[in-house]
C-alpha cells in the first residue's frame, strides 16, 4: 500500500465516523472498480433509477453499467421539450434510487454542492427515496468555504468548458462572480445532516475522479 492510499483511507474513517453523526453512511472503496461494484448493491430488482450530471459517474463506469441493464431508468437527457423536461423531473423525484457525485466533502462529514438550474440538489435534499454520492478523495476539503472556493475556481471552470458555457470561469479559468444566465453556480447547498438516517449514502473512492 502506498503512503497516498494509507493517507487516504486513514482520513475516510474520520470522515466517515462524522457522516455517522449527520445521518448519513458512508463507506470507503479504494478504486473506481470496487466503487461501482459497491454502488450497485444498493440496488433492488425492479428498482427506478435516475441519476445527476456527473463526471465521476462516467469514469467509474456506472453509467454504462445501468444503461446495459434491466432496471428502469429515467433519463433527463431523453427529455427534450419543455413539457417533455417536466414530466422527467417528475419521475426522477419519485425515483428509487438517485445517483450523483458531490463538489466537495468536509473533514467533518458536510456535503457542499452548487447547481446551475437545481435538479441535482434539489434531489439530494428531498424526493429520491435513496440518494448514492460517489466521490473521489480529491473532492475533500478542511471546511464548507474551501468547499465553496473549490467549486467556484476547480470545479465549474472545467464544467463550463465540457458543457460549451460562456462563462467568465470558462475563459479565464477562475471565478468571476458572474451573474451570467449561463451561471452553473445558481443554487448552492450544504448538507449537515439527514433527517431520514441512511437515506444519503456516501461512497470515498481512494483516486481521483470528476472536478
Amino acid at each position: 500500500m502506498s503512503y497516498k492510499q494509507e493517507y487516504y483511507e486513514n482520513i475516510a474513517e474520520n470522515i466517515i465516523g462524522k457522516f455517522n453523526a449527520r445521518g448519513i453512511e458512508g463507506y470507503y472503496c479504494t478504486d473506481r472498480e470496487e466503487a461501482n461494484a459497491k454502488a450497485k448493491r444498493f440496488l433492488t430488482p425492479g428498482c427506478t433509477i435516475s441519476w445527476g450530471g456527473s463526471e465521476t459517474l462516467q469514469e467509474i463506469g456506472l453509467l454504462d453499467d445501468l444503461k446495459e441493464s434491466d432496471y428502469t431508468l429515467f433519463d433527463r437527457a431523453e427529455a427534450v421539450t419543455p413539457e417533455e423536461k417536466r414530466e422527467m423531473y417528475g419521475k426522477i423525484v419519485t425515483s428509487d434510487v438517485y445517483f450523483m457525485s458531490s463538489n466537495a466533502i468536509t473533514i467533518d462529514g458536510e456535503l457542499v454542492n452548487i447547481d446551475g438550474v437545481g435538479n441535482r440538489v434539489a434531489c439530494l435534499c428531498h424526493g429520491p427515496q435513496q440518494v448514492i454520492v460517489i466521490a473521489g478523495m480529491n473532492k475533500i476539503v478542511p471546511d464548507v468555504r474551501s468547499g465553496i472556493a473549490r467549486v467556484h475556481n476547480m470545479a465549474s471552470p472545467p464544467n463550463a468548458l465540457r458543457l460549451g458555457l460562456k462563462t467568465p470561469c470558462a475563459q479565464y479559468g477562475r471565478c468571476a462572480d458572474c451573474l451570467s444566465s449561463d451561471c452553473i453556480c445558481s443554487q448552492t447547498v450544504v448538507t449537515r445532516f439527514s433527517r431520514i438516517p441512511g437515506r444519503i449514502k456516501v461512497i470515498l473512492v481512494g483516486e481521483e475522479l470528476g472536478y
